[in-house]
């Protein structure tokens, strides 16, 4: 389960939220607030992995709130406002929500929440006779509303970036999904899958063969970047 808790100065807007997640799976009510300290010493005290934290708060504002919780817990930005967005992704929240906020944009930001919270978990060395959660799928969003399609890891080609939406190739699909390629990125197992260039991430799994600068997948043929020439022949040099 994901400890979530709902931070915001109006309390009618943290009970919103406190009613999306007591409704979704796999998320548990911590608490709400409309007192930023007491949200403060909750994730100081680890009792919160994922915080719904509203910007605009008068004590203390959601970006001062960034600043000092550090990392210790995931954060998705609530709010009116989008003049903040920039800032609050240069302290890696994980989405901005814009008020109100209707519950399918939340379980998107949910999901996202659970592939990297998910992902943070695989990264952490396993205590002795532990064996770590396997992540081997994920939720695409799917063309209408509250459409999400569920992909094995292992069944992904490779996934390219068209300006605002991403086309990801699987053994018997096309699938277009609207999020950036870097957002997509981190929902990847980095064992498994490599960015090879600033449009195109591939399965190294299912790598044919590679020819110069260019990568084959089946009968697809995908360019290798000079920013990622390097790290990517490491990396193969390696396997």
């Amino acid at each position: 389960m994901i400890r979530c808790l709902a931070v915001d100065d109006e309390a009618y807007a943290s009970e919103i939220i406190a009613g999306y997640i007591s409704k979704t799976d796999d998320l548990e009510l911590v608490g709400t607030t409309t007192n930023p300290f007491e949200a403060i010493k909750l994730v100081q005290e680890g009792q919160v992995d994922l915080v719904f934290l509203d910007i605009q708060m008068p004590e203390l504002n959601g970006i001062q709130f960034l600043k000092i919780c550090g990392g210790k817990c995931k954060v998705i930005l609530t709010t009116a406002y989008t003049e903040y967005a920039l800032e609050g992704f240069e302290h890696d929240v994980i989405d901005y929500l814009l008020k109100p906020v209707p519950y399918d944009r939340f379980y998107r930001s949910v999901i996202k929440a659970k592939l990297l919270l998910e992902k943070t978990v695989q990264n952490i060395e396993p205590a002795p006779g532990v064996v770590p959660p396997v992540v081997d799928y994920l939720f695409i969003k799917g063309d209408s509303k509250n459409k999400f399609i569920k992909v094995d890891l292992k069944d992904i080609l490779y996934v390219e970036g068209l300006k605002n939406y991403l086309s990801v190739y699987t053994f018997t699909q096309r699938l277009i999904t609207y999020q950036s390629l870097k957002d997509f990125e981190s929902q990847l197992p980095d064992k498994q899958f490599m960015r090879v260039h600033k449009s195109y991430i591939v399965s190294l799994n299912q790598i044919s063969s590679i020819d110069g600068n260019t990568i084959y997948i089946k009968d697809r043929s995908i360019p290798i970047g000079e920013t990622y020439k390097e790290q990517f022949f490491k990396t193969i040099r390696e396997k």
